[in-house]
């Protein structure tokens, strides 16, 4: 047997658990999975000594091509994902220009992706006042879902949905099989903080904080939950950084309800003490929360209640993000480059984390719930999409190795006890040697017919 692609000596990390394999790809799908694989390859891929892992389907992302590539664009973005171990970048429809929230938005997206994607990509499509009835035509392109935001997104060409563009949105996201995504935070509360402490001349990071409490967050998702339950939607939170969030979420999955949330490295790694050391490189909405919140989500995590870690990569240029006025500062934070090994470090080496569960939380559960097929699980017929992981030592990551377009990020400098040394698309290597390799060959991702996790 001659293979396209031979990755031999490696631990093979299914969804049964981790198994020295090796892999064999023909015609850019997995086709062996075996102890010793017999026979030769067009290109021999040496795993020893590192972890193979599904490549991560990142679920949310902002690569804001087209309209504001000047602060990342899918050239850009996309290597960082390659870099990362991400095969699948899922991108959001705001930050763009125009914001993904009708057919011709969705094809000038697609249109700025070909022939610059170094990886798979997938779209959200927007939930905005005004665009219920555009929801179909998004549909039959092949959004994977509809994304609303419960607060103001910064952005002035992507309004929030109040409660009955929530609402009808649902409905029509319900009869359209896809599932709605929030952004869960009250408006009331945080603007109404917000304002308050502006005009007190309260502007620090630690009024910015103030301005966005807890009960914010889960207000909002409690709210999202119910109208949810009266639309006979599929819900999906995006971002949830309490323990609480986490805790509302599942209890409406246990009651019966088809309710899912995601949680980010930012809020696993990082607490409000790094939110004043590093001030706007750290900032984000949610913001993040004392260090009892991250163990919380940890716990969680290990628990099963959250089935999801996303990078929520939302860049800026440096600009943006610097100052004193803490409610100035753009909020978002560049991190799709470094999820799956902060993933693996803090969540497999240091907090126990199974690899199988590792690979759940960044590839598996988001590809189903997504319903990518091919996608997010190291399968007989399953898209060859490899990432390959050193895990021990410590690596610090460097500024000259982001590939973002602005070379900034709150994990620059940190140690991470994981590094991902090679990633594959498809059978063809696309990040190697510290190198993205080979001209950019991703492909939009729609979802298939089949039901969602």
């Amino acid at each position: 047997m001659s293979w396209d692609v031979a990755v031999r000596g490696g631990t093979v990390v299914t969804a049964a658990g981790p198994r020295r394999l090796d892999v064999g790809i023909a015609d850019g799908a997995i086709a062996a999975l075996e102890p010793a694989l017999e026979g030769g390859a067009g290109t021999e891929v040496d795993a020893t000594g590192l972890t193979v892992l599904p490549g991560a389907v990142d679920g949310h992302i902002h690569l804001n091509d087209p309209g504001r590539s000047d602060w990342e664009g899918f050239a850009t973005g996309t290597r960082a994902l390659a870099a990362g171990g991400a095969t699948v970048g899922v991108d959001m429809p705001l930050n763009a220009s125009p914001p993904t929230v009708d057919g011709v938005a969705f094809d000038a997206k697609v249109a700025a992706a070909r022939g610059t994607a170094h990886v798979d990509f997938a779209l959200w499509g927007g939930l905005v006042p005004g665009n219920v009835d555009a929801m179909e035509e998004l549909a039959a392109r092949g959004v994977v879902g509809f994304k609303a935001f419960m607060s103001n997104s910064g952005i002035e060409d992507f309004a929030r949905a109040d409660d009955l563009t929530l609402y009808e949105g649902m409905r029509r996201a319900a009869a359209l099989r896809l599932p709605v995504a929030v952004h869960a935070e009250s408006e009331a509360i945080t603007a109404g903080l917000a304002a308050r402490a502006r005009a007190e001349g309260r502007t620090g990071v630690r009024d910015y904080l103030a301005s966005r409490p807890v009960v914010a967050e889960t207000e909002a998702i409690a709210r999202a939950i119910h109208l949810a339950a009266g639309a006979g939607c599929a819900l999906h939170v995006v971002h949830v950084s309490t323990g609480a969030g986490v805790a509302l979420v599942a209890a409406a999955r246990a009651g019966g309800l088809d309710v899912s949330c995601e949680t980010c490295p930012h809020y696993l790694v990082l607490s409000e003490e790094d939110a004043e050391a590093l001030r706007g490189l750290a900032k984000c909405a949610p913001p993040l929360r004392p260090a009892a919140e991250r163990d919380a989500l940890w716990n969680a995590i290990a628990a099963g209640d959250v089935p999801m870690v996303a990078s929520d990569h939302s860049p800026a240029p440096p600009e943006l993000k610097e100052g004193d006025d803490a409610f100035a500062a753009w909020g978002g934070i560049s991190g799709c480059q470094s999820m799956l090994a902060l993933v693996l470090g803090p969540g497999h080496r240091e907090r126990g984390l199974a690899l199988e569960i590792v690979a759940a939380l960044t590839a598996g559960f988001p590809a189903r719930r997504l319903r990518l097929a091919g996608k997010g699980a190291i399968a007989i017929g399953n898209d060859a999409d490899l990432a390959l992981a050193a895990l021990g030592g410590e690596h610090v990551l460097r500024p000259e190795e982001l590939q973002y377009r602005h070379k900034h990020s709150p994990y620059v400098g940190r140690r991470v006890r994981a590094r991902v040394m090679t990633t594959i698309l498809r059978g063809r290597l696309v990040f190697a040697g510290g190198q993205v390799v080979g001209e950019p060959a991703g492909r939009l991702v729609t979802p298939s017919r089949q039901e969602t996790a």
